[in-house]
Formats: C-alpha cells, sequence, structure tokens
C-alpha cells in the first residue's frame, strides 16, 4: 500500500497571528526555531523562556535577534509561578527546555527530574489554566526502553504530555509530543567532540557496531512546525531519517585521524530505537513519518490523523534496521 504524505493546510496559515512561547529558548533547536519563525511566519509575539541571562543577552546583542516581535522572559521551568506569568496570552509552546547530558543526569539524577518531569507538569499545568491552543514537546530516541535516568525522564515527561489532554477542556489546550534522533552538530553531540578530538589526532569511539539516528537541525525544526500544524492532541510524531555507523561518522570528520575504541559508557545503548516492537501496534506510518496513537485518552479526536496512514504491526523502527542509511558524502553535506 503506497504511504501518503501527510498534509493538512498550510503551516504558515496556522501560525500566523499566533503568540508562540519557546522553552529552552537559547538553546540549538529553540534558536534555530525562532529564526525559522520570525522569517517565514507572521506570528504576533514569540517569547524566549530561559533561565540564563547571559545566553538571552548574547542572543540579542551577538547573534541578532533583535526582531521587534520578540520577547526575553527569564525563568525556570522549575517554577511554576513563572509558568503561569510566561503563558499569559499565550496560542503556542514549544517545549525544549530540558537537563539532555546523559552523564550529568546520572551523576545529578534529581536535578534531571525536577528539570525533566517536575518541569514537564508546571508547563502542562500552565498551559491548560492559561487555556493555551496547542502544546508541543520535544522528545527524543532515548526515551524508548530507557536504559539512563535521561531516556527515563524523557518517557515520563512524553506520558505526561500525552495524559495531559485527559485533564484539558474540550476546546482547552492540546498536547502532543515530536521524538526524533541525534541533531547533527547540537551542543554535546558527538560531531563537536570528533571535530575536537581530530585537533589532536585521536578519535575515540565506544563500539564498532554502534548507530544513531541522524537529522539536521533545519529538519528538526520543520518537523516541528509541521506537527504543530498536524497534532489533534495525544499523538507521538516521529520523523523517518537515516542511520549512520558512529565508526563512519568519525572517519568522515576525521579522515587522518586514529580511532581508538574505549569501550561502552555507562547508560548507553549500541543501537537506538524510535518506536520499540509493543508501540508499533498503535503507530501508523506515512511516507517521510510515523505516528504513534494514544490508547488511554478519555475523548477520541475528532479529526482522526491515523486513518490517512498505514497501520504497522510487530515492526521495530530501530538505527541498525533503517532501511535508510547516510553515506559520507551526505553526512558532509548535512553538516
Amino acid at each position: 500500500m503506497p504511504k501518503k504524505i501527510l498534509k493538512k493546510k498550510s503551516s504558515k496559515h496556522y501560525l500566523d497571528g499566533k503568540t508562540i512561547l519557546v522553552t529552552g529558548g537559547t538553546g540549538s533547536f529553540g534558536k534555530r526555531f525562532i529564526k525559522t519563525i520570525l522569517r517565514n511566519y507572521k506570528v504576533k509575539r514569540v517569547v524566549v523562556y530561559s533561565r540564563d541571562e547571559l545566553k538571552q543577552d548574547e542572543m540579542r546583542t551577538k547573534e541578532g535577534f533583535t526582531d521587534e516581535r520578540l520577547r526575553y522572559f527569564i525563568g525556570d521551568v522549575r517554577d511554576k509561578e513563572r509558568m503561569y506569568r510566561a503563558m499569559i496570552d499565550i496560542d503556542v509552546v514549544v517545549h525544549a527546555a530540558a537537563m539532555k547530558q546523559v552523564p550529568a543526569s546520572e551523576y545529578n539524577p534529581m536535578e534531571a527530574i525536577k528539570t525533566n518531569i517536575h518541569g514537564a507538569e508546571n508547563v502542562i499545568e500552565a498551559s491548560i489554566d492559561r487555556r493555551v491552543k496547542k502544546v508541543i514537546a520535544l522528545s527524543t530516541d532515548k526515551a524508548v526502553s530507557p536504559i539512563n535516568l535521561y531516556g527515563a525522564t524523557k518517557l515520563v515527561a512524553e506520558k505526561l504530555f500525552v495524559q495531559g489532554n485527559n485533564y484539558s477542556s474540550i476546546d482547552g489546550a492540546k498536547f502532543s509530543c515530536v521524538r526524533y534522533g541525534n541533531v547533527i552538530g547540537s551542543r554535546g553531540s558527538v560531531i563537536p567532540l570528533f571535530l575536537h578530538q581530530r585537533q589532536n589526532g585521536i578519535v575515540t569511539i565506544t563500539d564498532e557496531k554502534m548507530t544513531r539516528f541522524l537529522l539536521t537541525l533545519d529538519q528538526g525544526v520543520k518537523f516541528v512546525i509541521k506537527s504543530i500544524e498536524n497534532m489533534v492532541g495525544g499523538e507521538i510524531f516521529i520523523p523517518k531519517i537515516p542511520s549512520m555507523k558512529i565508526i563512519d561518522i568519525a572517519k568522515t570528520i576525521a579522515p587522518t585521524s586514529e580511532i581508538k575504541i574505549v569501550g561502552i559508557r555507562p547508560g548507553e545503548k549500541v543501537h537506538e530505537v524510535l518506536i520499540s516492537e509493543a508501540e508499533s501496534l498503535n503507530t501508523y506510518e506515512f511516507a517521510d513519518m510515523f505516528i504513534i496513537r494514544p490508547l488511554s485518552l478519555f475523548r477520541e479526536p475528532v479529526n482522526l490523523l491515523y486513518d490517512k496512514g498505514h497501520k504497522m504491526s510487530h515492526v521495530e523502527y530501530s538505527s541498525n534496521n533503517n532501511k535508510e542509511w547516510l553515506k559520507p558524502n551526505n553526512l558532509l553535506g548535512m553538516l
């Protein structure tokens, strides 16, 4: 059966005239998302919500984020009262704030829980009470069958956002998630590490068999915008993205460097999974994405996206069984 590309109205039509709040707005994703919507959409106002005043100042003074529609709002997602204040007259929330470094989360578990779980709870409650129209949260492949604390907190956050639809009124806030893999070149990702290591002529990898899903920041931003437009509440949107072996990434980034195998680290998987076999039973496939349908909502959404897709069954979507693989020249092009 041919798979359809999911299309509704133009995303421009939906985002035009909207007020948008981005938690973690000074991060890699947040800045690219904000730059994209300011450039391409007639948004009414964009609120940059983050806790680091230095990053906000640098974003404004050094990076050129001076559009008159921008508002800089100092705040932490852990602070519920501040979230309530920030969400006055907000139409769309993009929740990108997270503590995402695996080693840091393992060493500071309560801090990761406070940001990634309690912070998600605060975003949900403030969005419901302030009658935000749509809320979309960024998740990760590490939330599937997690073996580290970061992945576990993101799994809980996904559950909270899906179930948030049960606590919202019929015409109130709608909550959905976007789940994808490693963003090329984002802070803390492996490629900046390899770029740094190649200066010394030695690049370290943990396992020769290791694979990862990869996408660019622009691809992630466009997918989030598309998901905002299409969401009706409760879905987990997953893009179809290519895989690559970590050792091939290293050879592409640092072709003249020695490669040293250092062994797998605590909390690290050899292969990542974007859709587990159990989840595939509730997953619908399209030409460019998958949508996991929630089974625990009290109300069935009126506008069903799923009817347009092909229902999957007993299939795991992992980085090692992917049908699409990146070649070295493709990776360089994405960089």
